[in-house]
């Protein structure tokens, strides 16, 4: 969405191809700019066969789309391949993830993989570690990998005290201590992990709140644990926001511990509201960008990444020049990305 919001809707228009029913965050933000949403069943191994058949019909009775550029990890290669068999010529897959849960779906994300093959014309990574992961070490060694970074509209979280003293207030904050997270409530962004952190924190200081952004289908076990623990007075959970950037306004420290990351994009948000970070160490170091991020693995306990919390420094810093010149400026790279569209292809016109 930050290329989308940037891009010359005169010359190229996005439309959205999503795996679910029913109406998603952006959806209203998609279609008042322009765009169209064809919804897809969602894509799981019990109904391989009705999503293959819905993607050939789909992409059978849609031949006028040149560029198809798919974000879903190792599950491009489906999408991908059945834009091949149509005939469209660009075929993008991008990785955004460097590794995967074992879990029951482990060895059908194995065959998606598998998949892949020369079904891309082109391999896009949010890093180098996530390319490798999806494409293996053959596509990393050579041009065809490109790395194009997670970039964000950097003004937007440009430090403002007038917003951050409001957002405070709405958070009835006070001089409490802020740490922020943002992540769906999914077993990836290990959560638990983080109310444990947090417990430990509380302990050493009770003038603190946790401040979590996202929904998820562990956000209820979450909240329990949160109950039981006696933190819910220090907990606030805000659901899905659309104001991230006037969120990140409020915090003091952003706290991420997840199991497994490409390169996550709110690290790079967070560091662009100048905020200091700590993460797991199973998220790659090139997300350290501005010399803000620390990192801990995640078999050290609750309590050393509590004191670790409780022993950073919190002032906000100026990191807009730093982002910018590591190519992070969203405004920059949807100009770079609309030239390879015009230049995979051939140049691109806006047929609406």
């Amino acid at each position: 969405m930050n290329y989308y919001r940037q891009m010359d809707r005169g010359k190229i228009q996005f439309d959205f191809m999503v795996h679910r029913l029913e109406r998603g965050h952006y959806d209203d933000e998609i279609e008042s700019l322009g765009g169209v949403i064809y919804r897809m069943p969602p894509i799981r191994p019990g109904n391989y066969r009705l999503y293959f058949k819905k993607l050939a019909e789909f992409f059978g009775t849609h031949s006028e789309y040149r560029v198809v550029h798919s974000h879903i990890n190792e599950n491009s290669s489906f999408v991908l391949r059945a834009a091949k068999q149509a005939g469209i010529p660009c075929r993008i897959a991008h990785s955004h993830l460097s590794d995967l849960k074992l879990d029951l779906k482990f060895p059908f994300r194995v065959y998606a993989k598998a998949v892949m093959k020369d079904n891309p014309t082109r391999y896009f990574a949010c890093s180098k570690n996530a390319g490798r992961w999806l494409f293996g070490k053959r596509i990393e060694k050579t041009d065809d990998l490109i790395v194009m970074n997670n970039a964000i509209n950097l003004r937007e979280f440009a430090l403002d005290l007038s917003v951050r003293e409001q957002v405070r207030d709405e958070l009835q904050a006070g001089e409490r201590l802020v740490i922020g997270h943002v992540g769906r409530f999914n077993e990836q962004k290990n959560h638990t992990f983080l109310i444990d952190i947090f417990q430990s924190i509380y302990r050493r200081n009770p003038n603190v709140l946790l401040v979590l952004v996202g929904a998820g289908h562990l956000e209820l076990a979450v909240r329990r644990k949160v109950e039981k623990l006696g933190l819910s007075g220090n907990v606030a959970f805000l659901g899905v926001r659309s104001d991230i950037s006037r969120l990140m306004q409020s915090m003091d420290l952003f706290l991420f511990p997840s199991l497994y990351e490409g390169l996550p994009v709110v690290l790079v948000e967070a560091q662009a509201a100048g905020l200091r970070c700590i993460a797991s160490s199973a998220i790659t170091r090139e997300a350290d960008l501005t010399g803000r991020v620390r990192f801990i693995g995640l078999q050290d306990s609750p309590d050393y990444w509590a004191l670790a919390v409780l022993d950073s420094s919190y002032e906000h810093a100026d990191t807009a020049e730093q982002l910018r010149e590591s190519g992070y400026d969203s405004a920059q790279t949807a100009a770079w990305l609309a030239s390879f569209y015009h230049s995979a292809w051939r140049p691109i016109l806006n047929p609406r």
